[in-house]
């Protein structure tokens, strides 16, 4: 099957397209600090809607998967005025609805809601930074969870490989 025409709202997120890895680091006032590797992929099938995939693994200090970290799945919304929506579910309870702004090749994000399970830890709220600098993804995350506010949780690095 042929691949679908790039829907054109998806225009000021079209650079997030593609399959991404590389490594970052980690750490929260709750846990020690961690190295990880990533995958993130963002496609489309030619609706206005990119989804979204990501994986991330443990890492040693040889740079050898250890063990699975966190997984999130969603969809990236464009909206007029170069706006963005994002819908993430996480396998541990947690949903978020993040909403903000693309400028160039950079996007920043906030959570607008957040819904969990029951059995989900406390998590309040989230603020993300995603940028293309120099033909790398790179992003940065900070969260509120158990009792913090907004404090720097994990950033990374990333290359296109397809």
């Amino acid at each position: 099957m042929e691949e679908p025409e790039v829907h054109p709202d998806l225009e000021p997120i079209a650079f997030l397209l593609g399959r991404w890895e590389g490594a970052g680091v980690g750490g929260y006032p709750t846990i020690e600090s961690f190295n990880f590797g990533q995958e993130i992929e963002f496609g489309h099938n030619g609706k206005p809607f990119l989804t979204y995939v990501s994986r991330t693994w443990l890492l040693d200090d040889a740079g050898n998967r250890v063990r699975p970290l966190a997984t999130e799945s969603g969809y990236w919304r464009p909206q007029p005025g170069r706006q963005v929506e994002v819908v993430l579910a996480h396998p541990t309870g947690i949903v978020e609805i993040y909403i903000g702004e693309v400028v160039f090749n950079k996007i920043e994000l906030r959570t607008d809601v957040v819904a969990r399970t029951e059995s989900a830890k406390e998590y309040t709220a989230g603020h993300r930074l995603y940028g293309l600098v120099n033909g790398n993804l790179m992003w940065a995350y900070e969260m509120a969870a158990v009792g913090h506010p907004l404090t720097d949780h994990m950033s990374a690095e990333l290359k296109k490989v397809a």
